[in-house]
């Protein structure tokens, strides 16, 4: 199975999302599907051996909705080609079975006969829409900024022409009543006038609305054409067929606040996908490599794997590479949320789009194209927004039938007060319009898609990858978290901790002398003393000896200097004396204790542990002041588990466990009833990542596609599991919030539409205005999450950094 992120463009509704949903759900070879009307893509998984990608793209333009392509960052096109991808691509893509594939974007089309469903079909230039997509809605291919423009046009539109309208006809205001110029019939000049002021800018809703009953779903835009196109159709049948009182002066009002409404809630959908616009334009345009012994300019997508690329002060990391010759530093905040710029050598990794600060470096180029972190990162942001919780699937079957019980309940609303109580046709006609246009599925259907889509980018801009909506939620319900020690709490290497000289020696000296023994030797615990010792004036040692099980033994400025265990020091017949307290001290403390001696005379300890994460007694506390509990699972013995367990204040401590009985572990957990979240590398605790109700995948920045974890953190810093899980729970709160918001405004604006509190009655004009404010706010409150001040997250403005901040590129076929 594969998966695989296009644009759906011109969804005006949520419930339009639904139609294409159900559309590509009938396709052979489609497994599961997900349409976010918020970023206007759709995340589909398929069995590549029995459908294409264009096939998938063929439906979603049946569907009435112009398909874009697939989504990927602007690095991944080829520069000079058109921003659409052209047949022989297509096509190249297609037979390759490699939609993904770096190369396929750059060469010719292949002879290998394809037999799967579409396979043999050509999809043409992508340029090229079909018929209905010529003019239809607000335009072929438009991204979400330019249906903003087009929303916002239509708006002024029907503003300018409602404006005399309103003064021709002021809805009994009689003392600001103007007559038609040049003695026209009042009722010729309101159908003008209605008409510039409805046909053009309504059209949209039109469209959406044939799309969606095309598509065998009833959505928000059925309910604007039936109550705006009723008040415009009686009102032409009035002037021009059986006479009577018109209904322009309503209709146009009502369908000037109607787009005013969408205009603002288009605006605040597009500002919820700042983060995932901003990932994609993070990757330089160019990048300088090596070829035939020359530095050449060329096209980041036309970088391939072991290509050597030169980097200097300033530039942009093309792709994913190791570093073969040279130093620097490279800030990597934009990927990681890590503000501390990282120090890179010969033998160190670096990561596409992230910034080389000082130094000049040569790397050899690794991950291209679809395989770079980058590209990963955003494939892994797009699925999880693009997926739905279990919430939003309840609230998108709630939405469809709000249509139709408005429709129904506006139907019997005109039954009742013309046929049962007599009142005038007008009047009974109001009240139904009144009904159509005051429900709102719209937000229900963005309820919780606009909250996940902000919480998500949100996520992404501090380093914390969610790789679905379900994780989102499930994470706000955990009882205990389970940390690994290696590597999570802990810095996964040992640390000098403490060094303790004897009576006339400083720690300086202790440290100086050791590490002249150590110098040249790769064991963890040598290396761990020349970390310690940097910097000092390190003596050249002679004569070398390695003492098998105990230490080392070599001559220094002349003397003879023993380094080792306390057997070493007993082996030689050297008195520890006063330090033997804490030697005693510190090995009960689960320390290593290595023992300095010159001359037979015992110059102070040097005690090494796996220390803890500056982070990690900061995580703990937070999670349990938030009602988590908090456990360590390690193979150390009982002893030194339980001394870091008491150094860190943990709950549960879970010690000799060997890496095969972790996730039995966390079932132990699971089996008392609790919710369990399991943090681990990805790599040996994968199965209980699995086991896991949630999964952290930590210190995954090189490698956010861990099949086994929920929750990817890209820097290994515990505390982003509060992140993640503080994060969770403010988008949880915002989902809450806006369902209850759209269930009770619709509980409320049913019965006061349909009369039941006469004489008190709402207008259409007041219903337009309610319907289209329960949206803004749905919207507007999901925004709110970004300036929510939570643990562990910044603001998307204070983490975007400031290569991020461009105008987001145009949507295109491959590219963004």
């Amino acid at each position: 199975m594969k998966s695989i992120n296009l644009q759906v463009g011109e969804l005006l509704s949520p419930l339009g999302a639904s139609g294409v949903e159900k559309q590509l759900r009938r396709l052979g070879g489609v497994t599961e599907v997900s349409v976010n009307q918020v970023s206007g893509s759709a995340t589909v998984t398929y069995d590549e051996a029995k459908i294409v990608p264009a096939t998938i793209e063929k439906a979603i333009e049946r569907c009435g909705h112009h398909c874009g392509g697939e989504l990927a960052p602007l690095h991944l096109c080829e520069s000079g080609s058109p921003p659409l991808r052209d047949t022989t691509v297509a096509n190249k893509a297609e037979s390759q079975h490699s939609e993904h594939d770096h190369s396929a974007m750059r060469h010719e089309g292949s002879s290998v006969k394809d037999t799967r469903v579409g396979a043999s079909e050509h999809p043409g230039n992508a340029m090229q829409m079909d018929d209905m997509s010529h003019e239809m809605g607000h335009g072929a291919g438009m991204d979400m900024q330019e249906m903003v423009r087009d929303m916002r046009n239509r708006f002024f539109i029907a503003l300018g022409f409602t404006v005399p309208i309103f003064f021709l006809s002021p809805m009994g205001m009689d003392s600001i009543k103007i007559s038609p110029p040049f003695g026209l019939r009042l009722d010729l000049v309101l159908f003008v006038l209605a008409s510039a002021a409805i046909l053009y800018p309504v059209w949209p809703f039109v469209v959406a609305a044939y799309r969606a009953l095309k598509n065998g779903v009833a959505n928000m835009a059925v309910l604007v054409v039936l109550s705006v196109g009723t008040g415009y159709l009686f009102s032409v049948g009035s002037t021009f067929i059986y006479g009577g009182e018109q209904f322009y002066e309503a209709a146009a009002l009502l369908l000037v606040f109607i787009l005013l409404g969408h205009w603002l809630e288009m605006r605040a959908r597009a500002g919820a996908s700042a983060a995932i616009r901003a990932l994609l334009d993070l990757a330089p345009p160019k990048a300088n490599v090596i070829r035939g012994g020359q530095e050449i300019e060329v096209s980041t997508a036309e970088v391939f794997a072991g290509d050597v690329v030169v980097i200097r002060p300033g530039n942009k990391i093309p792709v994913d590479g190791n570093v073969t010759d040279g130093r620097s530093t490279v800030d990597e905040s934009m990927l990681t949320g890590e503000s501390m710029p990282v120090d890179k050598k010969p033998g160190d990794t670096v990561i596409g789009a992230t910034i080389n600060k000082s130094g000049t470096f040569r790397y050899t180029a690794t991950n291209v194209g679809a395989d770079t972190a980058l590209a990963q990162i955003v494939k892994l942001v797009q699925e999880a927004q693009n997926s739905k919780a279990p919430a939003q699937l309840l609230a998108d079957r709630a939405a469809q039938w709000l249509v139709l019980a408005a429709v129904l309940i506006g139907l019997l609303t005109f039954v009742v007060w013309f046929w049962w109580l007599g009142k005038p046709l007008l009047f009974a006609l109001t009240l139904t319009i009144t009904v159509f246009v005051i429900a709102c599925p719209d937000a229900l259907g963005l309820a919780t898609p606009m909250a996940i889509m902000v919480g998500t980018g949100l996520g992404a801009m501090n380093g914390i990858l969610f790789k679905n909506a379900g994780a989102l939620e499930e994470a706000t319900k955990l009882d205990v978290v389970v940390f690994d020690k290696t590597g999570t709490l802990t810095m996964g290497q040992p640390e000098v901790v403490e060094v303790v000289p004897a009576k006339g020696v400083n720690e300086r000296e202790v440290l100086s002398i050791a590490a002249s023994v150590e110098v040249g030797s790769d064991h963890p615990l040598a290396q761990a003393i020349l970390r310690r010792a940097a910097g000092s004036d390190a003596g050249k040692a002679e004569s070398f000896t390695n003492i098998e099980g105990m230490g080392a033994q070599a001559i220094v400025a002349g003397k003879t200097v023993f380094l080792g265990n306390r057997r070493l020091m007993d082996a030689q017949t050297i008195e520890v004396g006063e330090l033997t307290s804490d030697s005693e001290r510190l090995q009960g403390a689960g320390r290593t204790v290595v023992h300095l001696a010159r001359d037979n005379k015992i110059l102070g300890l040097i005690a090494i542990a796996d220390k803890p994460r500056p982070t990690a007694a900061a995580t703990i506390q937070a999670l349990q002041e938030r009602g988590v509990q908090v456990a360590m699972i390690t193979g150390d013995n009982q002893g030194t588990a339980e001394r870091i367990g008491r150094e860190l204040g943990i709950d549960i401590v879970l010690a000799d466990v060997l890496p095969s009985q972790k996730a039995s572990k966390v079932k132990e957990l699971q089996s008392q009833g609790k919710k369990v979240g399991m943090v681990g590398d990805g790599v040996n605790d994968a199965p209980a990542l699995t086991q896991a109700d949630v999964g952290f995948a930590i210190g995954a920045g090189t490698d956010v596609a861990i099949e086994s974890a929920d929750i990817v953190l890209m820097k290994s810093d515990p505390y982003d599991v509060v992140g993640a899980i503080e994060l969770s729970r403010a988008t949880l709160r915002k989902m809450h919030q806006n369902l209850y918001w759209a269930v009770g405004y619709n509980v409320v604006a049913f019965p006061l539409a349909a009369g039941v509190l006469y004489p008190f009655l709402l207008s259409p004009t007041i219903a337009a205005i309610a319907m289209s404010g329960s949206s803004a706010v749905v919207a507007i409150n999901a925004l709110m999450l970004k300036r929510t001040k939570l643990a562990g997250i910044r603001s998307q403005n204070a983490s975007a950094p400031a290569s991020t901040q461009s105008p987001a590129p145009k949507p295109a076929r491959a590219a963004l």
